[in-house]
């Protein structure tokens, strides 16, 4: 038997469908023979005194969650996710190099400096790339500090807000699409497929409606329907960053398929992404516990 902590913040349980989801983890852990058991920053210090780690809380190197990762690694067990893959995928710059290296199929995307947002760099940028932009802060996740930009006006006010924080920023070719792929793997295979249809009129993942925030509608999809070239992307992007659990956003332009990122500690809520692969709670426990799943 396993014991494996699962690591949460307060905002994990803030809604039915996280709360729902980390319940469906302990159900399926006391089915296979495993206890699971919520820990929070305040027992990071107990982590060696179980088998594996399960994060299910934002992942950031600045945060609680890193810590706890680390932790188990230092400790030599099984953790997910893991420290190599967190700083990866929370440093887009890091993560889209990683992707680069490995010949995944990314929109065409630029590195830019504190010195390259004069008019003549943009406006050359704009001549390479077209019109509009994307431009991401290297740390983001959902669709935080991503802006779509059409002007040079627009280029600097976001660029210059970005570069506060950071050295470079990401400048990529603009890909329409009125909803993302998301393929979620874990340790090289796929768990589930579903699509994330952006919500009215955005253009992106989440929109603000008189202060109140509007996110994609969920279509989860069943795997053996969709197109293998999907899902050869979508492994070929994951297995760039590492062998952990990893949510890889996909366009589709025609037949081809162009990952726009790859996200460590995808969501898993209740009812959303697992609707056609309630397995998934199962499999990542085994994975944990050091089994292969059926």
């Amino acid at each position: 038997m396993a014991k494996i902590a699962c690591f949460v913040e307060r905002y994990t349980v803030s809604r039915a469908e996280e709360l729902t989801a980390l319940a469906n983890f302990k159900m399926a852990a006391h089915r296979l023979g495993h206890e699971l058991e919520f820990i929070f920053r305040r027992d990071i210090a107990r982590i060696p005194s179980y088998d594996a780690l399960f994060i299910r809380s934002l992942t950031d190197p600045l945060n609680a969650a890193y810590v706890a990762s680390r932790t188990a690694e230092l400790h030599g067990m099984p953790v997910i996710d893991d420290p190599d893959s967190i700083i990866i995928c929370c440093d887009k710059i890091n993560m889209y190099m990683h992707l680069m290296r490995a010949n995944v199929p990314i929109p065409e995307t630029r590195f830019i400096g504190k010195t390259e947002i004069d008019r003549a760099s943009i406006e050359a940028l704009f001549e390479e790339l077209g019109s509009p932009l994307i431009l991401k802060a290297p740390h983001t996740s959902f669709s935080l500090h991503v802006d779509k930009v059409s002007t040079v006006k627009e280029f600097q006010e976001a660029a210059r807000k970005y570069c506060r924080r950071a050295d470079e920023i990401v400048a990529q070719r603009y890909v329409p699409s009125r909803f993302d792929w998301r393929v979620t793997t874990l340790d090289g295979e796929v768990l589930f497929v579903c699509k994330y249809v952006m919500p009215g009129d955005s253009w992106k993942l989440s929109r603000q409606d008189n202060g109140h925030t509007e996110w994609a509608k969920i279509e989860a999809v069943d795997v053996a329907t969709v197109d293998p070239r999907l899902l050869e992307v979508g492994l070929a992007a994951s297995r760039a960053i590492g062998r952990g659990l990893y949510g890889v956003d996909i366009k589709q332009v025609g037949d081809e398929y162009i990952v726009i990122e790859v996200n460590d500690n995808p969501n898993i809520d209740a009812g959303g992404e697992d609707a056609k692969a309630p397995e998934v709670y199962g499999r990542i426990i085994q994975r944990l516990a050091g089994e292969r799943s059926s």
